[in-house]
């Protein structure tokens, strides 16, 4: 368990910004962080959730395959600690899946996984909402005040660690992509005598007509060195 005092909270969480700082792209930050939350907190497995396209969950770290399933329980149900969490913003904690009433079937299903007790903690930014931290004990009534204080604070350093990696893992990908457009581009008015506007043209047109991300008709041409169907606008 963490240091509850003053000084021992401000030091264990200097040396996790330290080591998220310091962790790469999302999922080693998150995986930074699962970590922390198992010395850091009274909790058996501990793993984080995070919000991608469409509000769909992916599942980036989990300390045990058990919270593996109990995510799959909620995505598949629609009921549970987390997804109430993630709807309310707030944090919600399970004192004992043996008497708690709230989503029945799920926590019946859950205690049969031998978990009794959960805390689940929004990932939040200004810009919104971007995952989950879910905290499981074998033990019932295992996360106290303390807990839930340092529950917090972890949420929000993670928070911005991950929303950080995320934009960092965005622009890189966005930088690619440029670089990939710009050598099929060549590669269309090489072979074709087309101008930069009209290749460009050529690849747009080829990636809607086909519902293909740019970025992957530019990889399958560069691979390739040809668009699978040739275009009708260059007969």
């Amino acid at each position: 368990m963490i240091d509850v005092t003053e000084d021992g909270v401000a030091e264990q969480f200097s040396r996790l910004a330290l080591a998220l700082h310091g962790s790469g792209g999302t999922e080693e930050t998150v995986d930074a962080v699962v970590q922390f939350a198992l010395q850091a907190l009274d909790c058996s497995h501990a793993g984080v959730a995070l919000i991608v396209a469409g509000r769909r969950l992916q599942i980036p770290a989990v300390t045990d395959p058990v919270v593996a399933e109990i995510y799959a329980l909620q995505v598949r149900g629609g009921e549970g600690p987390l997804t109430e969490s993630m709807r309310e913003h707030s944090i919600v904690r399970v004192r004992d899946t043996t008497t708690d009433d709230r989503w029945p079937n799920w926590a019946g299903k859950v205690r049969e996984l031998g978990v009794r007790s959960v805390l689940d903690v929004p990932l939040s930014t200004a810009a919104g909402t971007v995952g989950m931290l879910g905290l499981y004990s074998i033990h019932q009534d295992a996360f106290g005040p303390d807990d839930e204080a340092i529950a917090h604070i972890l949420a929000r350093h993670a928070s911005v660690a991950v929303a950080s990696a995320q934009r960092e893992e965005n622009l890189t990908r966005a930088v690619d992509a440029r670089k990939l457009v710009g050598q099929a581009m060549g590669i269309l008015m090489e072979r074709y005598n087309l101008d930069d506007e009209r290749a460009f043209e050529v690849l747009k047109r080829y990636s809607q007509d086909t519902n293909t991300k740019l970025r992957d008709v530019a990889i399958q041409l560069i691979e390739s060195r040809k668009l699978p169907n040739r275009p009708r606008h260059l007969t």
